[in-house]
């Protein structure tokens, strides 16, 4: 199957990682997927929220947020709204949840990383985009951490990306631009680990139900796109390797 941007159904958008766009931040990564493209910014602070003290583990929160216009309409602030949305809150604990699940919180001591996912334009997987973003973001902050105070043992279970899958018409498609994610017939999140561990899977159907087959051969689709994904990361932070439990 050739999909409307020339892809085959189990091909990932063109992947770009940009590491460092921030000069400040402690991480930070600028992904690019087809026209989607997220920043993320990493920052370290040496206390955890109140709910964590004492427990002598870390903690990992993220915010996210949408340009005014990111999308082709122009949408409001939700600074200027005076409250966040539903969808955004929903997104960043997934973020966070997710980032949380590649780390042992136990080894990072007593202080956060707070992942700012901001972005910059969508067509299709910012949620994913975000977290694939943010796991750069925040490999590349536990380094700025290790090397003035190494941990005691790697504080990574493995690298983690995220990707989007969907039924059109029975056929698995990875990696849904907006126009199809708007069509399809069940979508799909999937956060997995570089070691083939789930972390997360979000799905629904949208427009028809699935079976469990259909579902199976979802979830290797997948792999395809996430193995992709892996890849590249590991490609484009080789230095960060040394956080990663062997």
């Amino acid at each position: 199957m050739v999909r409307a941007d020339g892809r085959d159904a189990l091909d990932i958008r063109p992947l770009r990682l940009e590491l460092g766009f921030n000069a400040w931040a402690e991480g930070s990564c600028l992904i690019t997927v087809g026209r989607t493209q997220v920043l993320v910014t990493a920052t370290v602070e040496e206390k955890v929220p109140p709910f964590m003290r004492g427990t002598g583990q870390g903690w990992i929160q993220a915010e996210y947020a949408m340009l005014p216009r990111a999308t082709q309409e122009r949408t409001h602030r939700e600074a200027v709204r005076g409250r966040q949305q539903g969808r955004s809150v929903e997104i960043q604990r997934l973020i966070g949840r997710a980032l949380r699940g590649a780390l042992d919180l136990s080894r990072l001591g007593e202080r956060s990383v707070i992942l700012d996912c901001d972005v910059l334009q969508a067509d299709g997987g910012t949620r994913t985009a975000a977290i694939t973003a943010g796991f750069m973001a925040l490999w590349q902050a536990l380094l700025s951490i290790h090397r003035k105070s190494p941990f005691h043992a790697p504080p990574l279970k493995g690298r983690l990306a995220a990707v989007s899958v969907g039924l059109q018409n029975g056929q698995p498609l990875v990696d849904l631009t907006y126009a199809e994610d708007s069509v399809i017939g069940a979508d799909f999140n999937l956060v997995r680990l570089s070691t083939g561990d789930w972390v997360e899977i979000q799905g629904t159907a949208e427009h028809r139900l699935f079976s469990r087959t259909e579902l199976n051969a979802l979830l290797d689709a997948a792999e395809i796109g996430l193995s992709a994904i892996d890849t590249i990361q590991a490609e484009t932070f080789p230095e960060g390797a040394v956080l990663i439990e062997s």
